[in-house]
């Protein structure tokens, strides 16, 4: 039998052509932009590596697609991988950025609400980069 965890789905909606989203979305030094917990973002060789409060991180995130997908993995330790589903989907003429938040083993209920609420800030702001003419 296969154990899951309690995850959440959350969601915002962006007034911003898809394939344009995507193009901002899909590239890895435009994350720090609106991922609050991302401090620096810098190449290292084969990998990324970002400064967090906690020190260096290696992050990897997908390749580039035609099917929406941000997928990205957090390393914070050796052998401790986090799994982050990230998708943008079409919604009429702009579109629909959704992310998985997986509930950690251990995380208290009190932090995965606050987890919760801090992905919900950092999709805000990445829709109020979007739906500006700059971005």
């Amino acid at each position: 039998m296969q154990d899951t965890t309690e995850t959440r789905t959350l969601s915002v909606s962006i007034n911003r052509d898809l394939a344009e989203a995507y193009a901002f979305l899909s590239v890895p030094e435009n994350f720090p932009k609106w991922a609050s917990g991302l401090g620096e973002l810098r190449r290292v060789d084969d990998a990324w590596i970002v400064q967090t409060p906690d020190g260096p991180v290696e992050v990897c995130f997908s390749q580039r697609n035609d099917f929406g997908v941000l997928d990205h993995w957090v390393c914070p330790a050796p052998d401790t991988t986090i799994y982050i589903p990230m998708r943008v989907v079409r919604n009429g003429s702009g579109c629909e950025l959704i992310f998985t938040l997986f509930r950690l083993p251990g995380m208290s209920d009190e932090k995965f609400a606050a987890d919760a609420e801090w992905v919900m800030r950092d999709l805000h702001a990445v829709r109020d980069i979007l739906e500006t003419k700059d971005a």
